[in-house]
């Protein structure tokens, strides 16, 4: 047996290429967008890549099943319970492939969503289970989180008693020693306490996982729908382009670049600006009207909350970082990147009446924050699981992916302070409601974190607006 993890690490996103070295069959299971490592890795293995398996609708990326069946001419599958716009062929509960000697055991594991499969990897058949490709339904250190498709009329607890079956009658009963692989890791939306690991075992998570002990239905279903972080608001839009015939892959080459002019013209016709260079290089002066996503960090995902599927992108990165960009939206299905700002650098000496800079307060500065310094709002922009354990006191709690869509319920003119755990999300949100026309808005240097590290005040309750 060949068989392969590959990690993407800005979406945690994990995918598979199993394949029978005797036979030269083999099946990619959960690729992303970008298929040109599993099509290289097939050739040098002397593997043809008959089947997609996809083990369900990926709401946090596009998922690279078209492309990969454009390549190969292979079949794309996912369970029964699945309906697309191409063509399909359906997994049932219990069916066998084989790809020689190497067989694979469909187990319909519905709850996550409810055309959710795992896939069972024997190295030879009737033998005892090897792995187990589990998607979103297990993974290490928790379990898919069941609330995604409410927004789509699907009950969170239905699902999540769903789930509980699954996982209790379908996954459990495999042996302790079988292998299990995820298709996400720690920071995936899609859990709440992914373990960094990349693998574990089904007794090693019936003995560690939170969601495994043994519990009623009942508490499980509160364990699981409660603390989930806010969902990126391009998830819907990732799902359903995930069951569409939509366009492939396009160019990955560098968008072409933009005079001031020309950027001046997107913007005026809703186009966003996203900067993509660390936080502290952004501070010290960015184009007016920039949004701050830094490239070091989960910069697709991040991207996907201040901006829409639809709305044309303005890139600005580091010299030679455009095309990554480029594919990097790509990845969740954003492909309207217009253009590029190129040397931004140049273009803010060449144009200081368009040159801003971004304010930043250490926590200790903000500390010293009194009345006489004028009124000001503080934003805590941490998801829910992480305000749990404090936040600075009168802090109103607004996740970074739900910041746009309560905009409204903060004052534009009123002086705004926002922060996060270490400072990555608070300059993505600051510089976002500056974007938004904020009067005045900084970040806090190191978040939450400086600030209990200091010794600060904190809270347990927090005003919610």
């Amino acid at each position: 047996m060949f068989f392969r993890q590959y990690e993407l690490g800005c979406l945690s996103l994990f995918s598979y290429l199993i394949g029978d070295e005797s036979t030269g069959r083999a099946v990619v299971v959960d690729p992303q967008r970008d298929v040109s490592q599993y099509l290289g890795d097939a050739e040098v293995q002397g593997l043809k890549i008959e089947r997609v398996i996809e083990t369900h609708f990926h709401a946090d990326f596009l998922s690279g099943h078209l492309e990969l069946a454009a390549a190969t001419g292979a079949v794309i599958s996912y369970g029964e319970a699945a309906r697309t716009e191409f063509a399909m062929d359906p997994l049932g509960d219990g069916q066998r492939l084989s790809l020689g000697e190497v067989s694979l055991e469909v187990r319909a594991t519905p709850g996550h969503t409810p055309e959710s499969i795992s896939v069972v990897v024997s190295e030879r058949e009737g033998d005892e289970p090897w792995g187990v490709l589990t998607g979103d339904t297990l993974f290490i250190g928790d379990v898919g989180r069941p609330d995604l498709l409410s927004a789509a009329g699907a009950s969170a607890t239905d699902l999540a008693r769903a789930l509980y079956r699954s996982l209790h009658d379908r996954l459990l009963t495999l042996p302790d020693g079988v292998r299990v692989f995820p298709a996400h890791g720690a920071g995936s939306a899609c859990g709440k306490n992914l373990s960094t690991a990349t693998q574990s075992t089904i007794g090693e998570q019936r003995a560690t996982n939170y969601a495994l002990q043994p519990m009623a239905e009942e508490d499980f279903v509160a364990a699981v729908t409660t603390g989930q972080a806010v969902a990126p608001p391009y998830f819907g839009f990732a799902a359903r382009a995930n069951r569409s015939d939509h366009e492939l892959l396009g160019d990955s080459g560098p968008p072409p670049v933009l005079t001031v002019e020309d950027v001046a013209r997107w913007l005026a016709d809703g186009a966003v600006l996203i900067d993509g260079r660390p936080a502290a290089e952004f501070a010290s002066g960015h184009l007016r009207g920039a949004v701050n996503v830094g490239m070091e960090g989960r910069f697709a995902e991040y991207a996907g909350d201040i901006a829409r599927p639809d709305q044309p992108i303005v890139l600005v990165t580091d010299p030679g970082r455009e095309a990554e960009a480029r594919v990097r939206l790509a990845r969740i299905g954003f492909d309207r990147v217009v253009g590029a700002v190129g040397d931004v650098q140049r273009v803010l000496a060449e144009h200081p009446e368009l040159a801003v800079p971004a304010l930043r307060i250490s926590a200790g500065d903000f500390a010293a924050w009194d009345s006489t310094d004028g009124p000001v709002q503080v934003v805590d922009v941490r998801n829910p699981g992480e305000q749990e354990g404090g936040v600075i006191p009168g802090a109103r709690r607004i996740p970074l992916a739900a910041l746009l869509g309560r905009i409204d319920e903060l004052d534009p003119a009123t002086t705004t302070i926002v922060y996060c755990a270490g400072g990555y999300r608070s300059a993505i949100a600051a510089s976002a409601l500056s974007a938004q026309g904020f009067t005045l808005v900084a970040d806090i240097l190191g978040g939450y974190d400086a600030w209990k590290a200091a010794g600060f005040p904190t809270e347990l309750a927090a005003t919610t607006v």
